[in-house]
Parts: structure tokens; C-alpha cells; sequence
């Protein structure tokens, strides 16, 4: 099964700023476009890192230490950050990026293991095409029951396991699929329900033995 591309999700009407933009410059582009960072890109249009909110709070408590020693580590980065006048210093990086060509499911766990709400898209020579946010992921599972449906029986069924199509019945409801049937001994409902949970959309699987 194909999953959706990050190139079909993601946004690529992406503001940008220099590492000498000035500090209220970004705060004015965050609120102006109601978004919650930037991408700092060089003069080739590659990523240096990211400019957040988060990273401009910074300059109204200083980044001063709270006492505690897991945050005197952390302190010293946001004390820098404090005294920052433009994207340079502010930035987070480097940052963390996705290939236009991967798929949601390797975009979600870059996500995950950096901890971060959006991704740089950048193309093939590294520079920047697009972002893609967590609630762009999230659009896969507003495709249609039907939709998942066809692809479970055209691309599950027929095409990875050579089956029947109307061999195992499928329904469909809100993102659930429920399989119900009788499988032929070189398909197991483990490797059944698997292939259909690569299926973008699905919320669940369950199979029902006749």
C-alpha cells in the first residue's frame, strides 16, 4: 500500500526569514500570519533552523535559572536566546526537516522522536519547499469509509495477499474495519489485519472468523 506523500499535505506558502532578520521583524511575521514559527533560511533557500514563539518568550523572563540543576543546562541556551536581536541568535538548530517524498507514516515518527508540532519539507537539494504540521498528518483520517474500503480490497486483499475480492467481506465505519470470512491457509488474520492497518485512514481492525 502507498501511503500519502508529506508533498501532498504540506503547506508550501512558507514565510520565511534571514539570519539577520530583526527580533520585533519575526515577532510582527508570527502575528501577521497567525502562525507559531518560522523556518531561517540561507541565501540558497536552505534551512538553518526555526524561530518560535517559545524562542522570542525568552526575552521577557531573560532565561534566568530557576535554581534547579536539570534546568541550569537548559538555562544557558535561553540566556543566550534572551539577549538575542535577531534570527541567528534566536533559532533553534539545526532544524528538523522531512523529505518531500517520504511518506505521513515517516513523517509522524520524526515527529514523535523529536517532539515537535511541524517539519520542514525540502526537496531534493535541500531547500525549502514546504512545512507539514501534525494536523496535516492528521488529514489522512478524514479520508471516506468508502475509499478505505476500495483500497483494503483492491490493494490488501488482491494485490498483497492474492485474494479474492469477495473473498473476506469488508465493512467500514468511521475508519473501523471490520473483516469477516473464512482465509485460506497461506493467509493468517494476523498478516490480514496488518496489511490493512497500512491502509491510510484506518482507525481500527478487527476480524471476524466465519
Amino acid at each position: 500500500m502507498r501511503h500519502q506523500r508529506v508533498s501532498d499535505l504540506m503547506s508550501d506558502a512558507v514565510v520565511r526569514v534571514q539570519r539577520g532578520t530583526p527580533f520585533k521583524e519575526i515577532a510582527h511575521l508570527l502575528l501577521e500570519y497567525d502562525i507559531t514559527a518560522v523556518p531561517v533560511v540561507d541565501g540558497d533557500n536552505r534551512p538553518l533552523g526555526v524561530v518560535s514563539e517559545a524562542d522570542l518568550l525568552q526575552k521577557m523572563w531573560g532565561g534566568e535559572p530557576d535554581g534547579s540543576a536539570e534546568h541550569a543546562e537548559w538555562s544557558r541556551s535561553a540566556g543566550a536566546k534572551a539577549s538575542a536581536t535577531d534570527a541567528a541568535g534566536l533559532m533553534t538548530s539545526p532544524a528538523v526537516s522531512a523529505r518531500a517524498d517520504w511518506s505521513v507514516v515517516d513523517a509522524a515518527r520524526v515527529m514523535a522522536r523529536h517532539r515537535v508540532k511541524r517539519l520542514l519539507v525540502v526537496d531534493e537539494e535541500g531547500r525549502l519547499a514546504g512545512v507539514v504540521s501534525r494536523s496535516d498528518l492528521l488529514r489522512v483520517f478524514l479520508r471516506t469509509d468508502r475509499a478505505i474500503r476500495t483500497e483494503i480490497i483492491e490493494e490488501a486483499l488482491v494485490k498483497a495477499l492474492g485474494l479474492a475480492p469477495s473473498s473476506v467481506q469488508v465493512d467500514v465505519e468511521h475508519g473501523h474495519v471490520v473483516l469477516s470470512g473464512r482465509l485460506p491457509g497461506h493467509v493468517s488474520a494476523p498478516l490480514l489485519e496488518k496489511h490493512c492497518r497500512s491502509v491510510d485512514g484506518v482507525v481500527a481492525v478487527e476480524f471476524r472468523p466465519a
